[in-house]
């Protein structure tokens, strides 16, 4: 697992992205942000990840935790990212989160969406 990332059921949240949610809460001021990944329909390859800065939990809501810093995912998403990690990556194109998922069958040249 790639910069620590804590072995949780479900998804995965790496340090690095931990991390970078944690700047991003900060800078926001508002200690209850979280980052809200969704599986929509769309995108190059059939699904697209969607990410959210979000302070609120829904009832169809799962939470994963790196430390402090939590990944919300509703059920309907997670049957999709089931598995996954998700990590923040710095390179000379920019700086995004990604996810490493396993039950994708084909990804986008630019990874923000995938078929299964």
């Amino acid at each position: 697992m790639p910069d620590g990332a804590t072995s949780i059921s479900g998804v995965q949240l790496s340090d690095s992205a931990a991390r970078r949610i944690a700047e991003l809460r900060d800078s926001e001021g508002n200690a209850a942000l979280m980052l809200r990944l969704a599986v929509l329909g769309g995108g190059c390859s059939g699904f697209q990840y969607k990410f959210d800065l979000d302070d609120a939990i829904n009832d169809d809501d799962r939470i994963f935790e790196n430390g402090d810093v939590k990944l919300v995912v509703d059920e309907v998403s997670l049957g999709l990212l089931e598995g996954s990690l998700v990590d923040f990556k710095e390179d000379l194109g920019g700086s995004f989160f990604a996810v490493e998922n396993p039950n994708a069958a084909a990804n986008c040249g630019c990874g923000a969406s995938f078929s299964v």
